[in-house]
C-alpha cells in the first residue's frame, strides 16, 4: 500500500486518507519485490477488502509439469492489514499470514518482549521503482482511473521486461 497524491483538480477515486487526499495502490509482490498484481481504490478505502482479490487475480507459476499452483504460501503485510476475519481467511485458503499485531500504546507490555520481524522490504522495494522510474505515477495527472491503472500495468509490464532482459 502507497498513498500516492492526486494530479491538479483531483479526479476519479480521489479522497481524503491517513496521511492526505489521494488515492492507495495496493501490489501483491513476490519474493523479490517484483509486482504480480495491482488494484487502486482512493485514500480513505479498507485495505484488508482489497487481499482477497488480489490474491484471486494471481496464480503461481512453478517449474514442474502439471496445472499451477493458485495460491501462495505466506502472506507478508504491515499493521494495516491485521484483523481476525483476514487472517481465517488466508489460513482457510492454506496460506500463512505474517501480519504484525496492531499495538495499543497505553497497554504495557508484561514479560519478555516478543519480537516479529516482518521482511517487508521487497514491497517498499516496488513502491520505489515506481516512484523513481515512473514519474507519471507520482503526480497522478490522470482524472480517469482507468488511464490511471492502464499506467501502473505498463510501469509492471516494464518493470518484468526489464527483470527479463537483466537475467537473460
Amino acid at each position: 500500500m502507497a498513498l500516492f497524491p492526486p494530479g491538479k483538480g483531483g479526479g476519479e477515486d480521489v479522497a481524503y486518507g491517513y496521511k492526505g487526499k489521494g488515492i492507495l495502490i495496493h501490489t501483491l509482490t513476490d519474493g523479490n519485490g517484483m509486482p504480480l498484481a495491482n488494484c487502486t481504490t482512493a485514500a480513505n478505502g479498507s485495505e484488508r477488502e482489497q487481499v482477497m482479490p488480489l490474491l484471486n487475480s494471481v496464480t503461481v507459476k512453478i517449474n514442474s509439469p502439471g496445472r499451477p499452483r493458485k495460491r501462495v504460501k505466506v502472506l507478508a503485510g504491515d499493521k494495516g492489514y491485521d484483523s481476525k476475519d483476514l487472517r481465517a481467511a488466508l489460513r482457510k485458503r492454506g496460506i500463512r499470514p505474517q501480519l504484525p499485531k496492531r499495538a495499543w500504546k497505553t497497554k504495557r507490555n508484561r514479560g519478555r518482549p516478543i519480537k516479529m520481524s516482518v521482511p517487508r522490504f521487497q514491497q517498499e522495494r516496488c513502491f520505489a521503482w515506481f516512484q523513481r522510474k515512473y514519474r507519471r505515477l507520482v503526480v497522478r495527472w490522470e482524472r480517469i482511473s482507468a488511464c490511471f491503472n492502464a499506467f501502473i500495468s505498463l510501469a509492471t509490464i516494464h518493470i518484468w521486461i526489464n527483470r527479463i532482459l537483466l537475467l537473460g
